[in-house]
């Protein structure tokens, strides 16, 4: 035949020598795919069919015929062409997928992103937590004040506590008759220094008692001084005490606190295990008594802990404590006994013994250029 009847079951595509087509080719490709699909014909329906780049064909796109609506539809079969793949995937957006083959598609790995924690809920458990805790803990407090509730007792531990609470009553006691004495002797070395000042004054002004007043002077002042320094070694020995008992002791007895929370804590977990170990076990009550369980393990090793740092911290309270205590006590007995003895070195050698400086009055006054 002298001229060639048109081709409606295929299109033909025009390749260049390296596989990319023909710019202007592209419009007239996607006009001739749209129309050589029929109306409702979907993927599935389709053979495309490419042939590789080193064979002398043509890349053919080809629509397979439409039977009719009694005819089932053919699969889609693609063989394996560079070119034809990305020239499809350019156009995939001009394609209709049909419900059957978005069901077919396999979708990719979703990662979950790590639950957002509320503060709020975590407040709220930290709240009931501690609030079962402080039930648990008054429970067995009042349990053990009405002797129906056990309570476990370290009787060594126990009677240490016992007498450092006991000593530090009394190393108070001390410590108050200490500030009293200081406080007295000041007002007695103030009442001697303007008792000598005063004799000094009449020794100039009394012709006649000159020599008496200016004896007495004398001695007020000397007595004054000598007093300013046992003042100095009272004030050193009060200052020793006052760290010992408010800070040292005071420091274990805070341990001492948290030790006894350990063991109320302890207790009450222990007896919560106990309760529910004499119940019955069944499937309900197993998780409970596995949870009391990890609870009173958990208390337990808090009440081993605090109770040995408590017995640490005693044993070096004890060693601190007859150090400082032999020391300030043979000072304020040194300085008692020389001041009374009237012995002025003796004092002072008792002073630079225990390297104590002695304020000079006024010394902590701000001079005139410094108020300025």
């Amino acid at each position: 035949m002298a001229q060639e009847s048109p081709k409606n079951s295929a299109a033909e595509i025009p390749v260049t020598s390296n596989g990319q087509l023909e710019d202007s080719h592209e419009h007239s490709f996607n006009r001739d795919l749209k129309r050589s699909l029929p109306v409702g014909l979907g993927l599935s329906e389709t053979k495309i069919t490419s042939h590789g780049f080193d064979s002398t064909k043509e890349g053919v796109v080809e629509a397979g015929p439409f039977p009719g609506f009694s005819a089932s539809p053919k699969s889609s079969v693609i063989s394996p062409s560079s070119a034809a793949a990305s020239r499809l995937a350019g156009q995939g957006c001009d394609l209709i997928i049909p419900t059957g083959a978005r069901a077919q598609q396999k979708s990719g790995p979703v990662v979950l992103a790590d639950e957002v924690k509320n503060p709020a809920m975590e407040k709220l458990e930290l709240v009931r937590k501690w609030s079962l805790n402080t039930y648990k803990c008054t429970r067995q407090i009042i349990s053990e004040k009405l002797g129906r509730g056990s309570r476990t007792v370290d009787l060594e531990l126990e009677a240490q506590i016992d007498i450092l609470r006991d000593n530090k009553k009394k190393y108070e006691n001390i410590l108050k008759l200490a500030q009293t004495l200081s406080t007295q002797l000041f007002q007695m070395v103030h009442t001697q220094r303007q008792l000598g000042d005063a004799f000094a004054d009449l020794s100039l002004k009394s012709l006649e008692l000159h020599e008496e007043f200016g004896y007495n002077a004398d001695t007020q002042k000397l007595l004054a001084k000598n007093g300013e320094t046992l003042l100095g070694a009272i004030n050193f020995f009060i200052a020793s005490v006052n760290t010992l008992v408010n800070k040292t002791i005071e420091d274990t007895l805070l341990t001492v606190k948290q030790y006894e929370s350990a063991r109320i804590e302890y207790d009450a977990y222990r007896t919560d295990l106990e309760e529910l170990n004499l119940g019955p076990r069944d499937a309900n009550t197993l998780p409970k008594i596995e949870q009391s369980q990890q609870l009173f393990q958990v208390h337990k090793e808090k009440y081993d802990k605090m109770r040995n740092d408590v017995s640490i911290k005693l044993k070096f309270l004890e060693e601190n404590k007859v150090k400082v205590l032999h020391n300030q006590l043979v000072l304020f007995h040194n300085a008692i006994a020389a001041y009374f003895a009237g012995n002025q070195k003796q004092l002072e050698q008792t002073l630079k013994q225990f390297h104590i400086k002695l304020k000079t009055p006024g010394a902590d006054a701000p001079s005139w250029l410094e108020e300025q």
